[in-house]
């Protein structure tokens, strides 16, 4: 029986919105985070802020170079940065923040634009707890996110294990920054704040979703000959949960891995290298979902890709200043907001993937998700290895990643209507035809 024409056209459009829905083109650039570092003594606050020059830019919406953020554009920026840190103590009175002269600094071999900050209490005042206010970038930067750290001074001198503080961001942009160490648990909140960046990163990082889907959209096939086929003994659920436990778990022990390294000191690999290594890998990934490349293919590159995503924040959190126990604590907290998220990600999706697998509809969704995932990779790869300077399909991703509830109503739809429009016909398993799977249709 033929499929109706309208029901094709869903079913490739879903596969669209989809993949287009995943990848946001702010999520699909490395990382976009920064720091403040914070020392905080008896009778002022000092540290630095850590600006890179490729978000920077964005943010004031002109071309900034090492050379020209030292001369002809150091002055507005300096005024700019100045007019977006405010410090209030708790009655409400404005404390003096002054910034140093800047300077340009390479950090996991990106320019950024460094600044001395001094924060000081009114004349005659010691510190105390205070507010910081603080969106440079992420006024106008939706997703960058600027991670904070703190020490204390005891007994005249700073501690050099640091803590994470807070993260400023779009909906965040002001921290209450602690007088003592001993105010708050330092490990918990370190922990707390790590792990909610980690749920961020999943939930706005394009390559990161549309890796997983891509993983997720054979699970519930299986590979013989060459190609993606239905089970004939009808063992689709049981088989597919097995498959997505093995992926989500290679992923897990892969990122793991690299955290435990990085947190021994022994591994460090600068970002561009690192991201473009992870959109090589959706494309792997991508092709893999067109056509098995290997056996449990799909464990393989999660495998892969855990310890390569694993590198990416590692690096960054590596320029932060902590100490050891602050470090294993943060990498900790954000490998678990990883995880969590991955798994919700898992139950929204997968429950739809196994009733379109049970339709003649699926071969073409997973056509088209697979191929616009590749097309997006192959982007992604040219843009982090500086080969091209823009995403040709920034336009319609922006529009999809502002409504992610529209991308999963739309697969769960798809499936609702093509279980009811164009089921399969039962397959009977017979110890004749048990071990020959049937191919999926075409």
């Amino acid at each position: 029986m033929r499929r109706p024409v309208s029901l094709v056209f869903l079913t490739l459009f879903t596969a669209f919105l989809l993949a287009g829905g995943l990848a946001s083109p702010a999520g699909a650039h490395p990382m976009s985070t920064s720091a403040v570092l914070l020392d905080v003594h008896d009778d002022l606050v000092d540290g630095e802020v850590q600006l890179p020059l490729d978000r920077l830019a964005i943010a004031v919406h002109r071309d900034l170079t090492p050379t020209t953020v030292l001369g002809a554009d150091r002055t507005f920026l300096r005024r700019y940065t100045a007019r977006h840190i405010r410090a209030t103590g708790r009655d409400g009175t404005a404390w003096t923040v002054a910034l140093g002269t800047g300077s340009v600094r390479s950090i996991d071999q990106l320019p950024h634009l460094v600044y001395p900050l001094k924060i000081r209490p009114p004349e005659g005042q010691s510190v105390t707890d205070f507010d910081l206010r603080y969106d440079v970038v992420v006024e106008e930067l939706l997703t960058h996110r600027v991670v904070v750290t703190v020490r204390y001074d005891t007994g005249g001198h700073t501690t050099a294990a640091g803590s994470t503080l807070g993260v400023f961001d779009w909906d965040t942009r002001s921290l209450r920054v602690p007088a003592g160490s001993g105010t708050a648990d330092p490990w918990l909140r370190g922990f707390t704040t790590a792990a909610r960046l980690g749920i961020e990163h999943v939930g706005e990082g394009a390559d990161h979703l549309l890796f997983l889907l891509m993983l997720l959209i054979p699970a519930p096939l299986v590979a013989t000959g060459g190609h993606w086929r239905r089970d004939p003994r009808q063992r689709g659920t049981r088989r597919s949960v097995v498959r997505v436990v093995h992926v989500v778990s290679a992923f897990a022990l892969g990122h793991s891995l690299t955290l435990a390294l990085a947190a021994a000191g022994l591994v460090h690999v600068p970002s561009r290298p690192v991201e473009t290594l992870i959109a090589c890998s959706i494309a792997v990934s991508a092709a893999h979902a067109l056509r098995p490349l290997v056996a449990r293919g799909e464990v393989v590159i999660a495998s892969g890709f855990g310890l390569v995503h694993g590198l990416a924040f590692a690096s960054l959190i590596g320029e932060l200043g902590l100490g050891r126990g602050a470090f294993v604590t943060t990498l900790l907290g954000f490998n678990l907001g990883i995880e969590l998220t991955q798994l919700l990600v898992v139950a929204l999706l997968m429950p739809s993937l196994l009733v379109l697998a049970r339709t003649a509809v699926y071969p073409a969704f997973r056509v088209g998700v697979a191929c616009v995932g590749l097309v997006f990779a192959v982007s992604w790869t040219l843009e982090r290895a500086a080969l091209t300077s823009t995403d040709p399909f920034e336009g319609v991703q922006t529009w999809l990643v502002s409504h992610p509830l529209l991308v999963a109503a739309a697969v769960a739809g798809l499936a609702a209507v093509a279980r009811y429009a164009t089921p399969l016909p039962p397959t009977t398993a017979t110890p004749a035809t048990a071990t020959a799977p049937a191919p999926e249709p075409s």
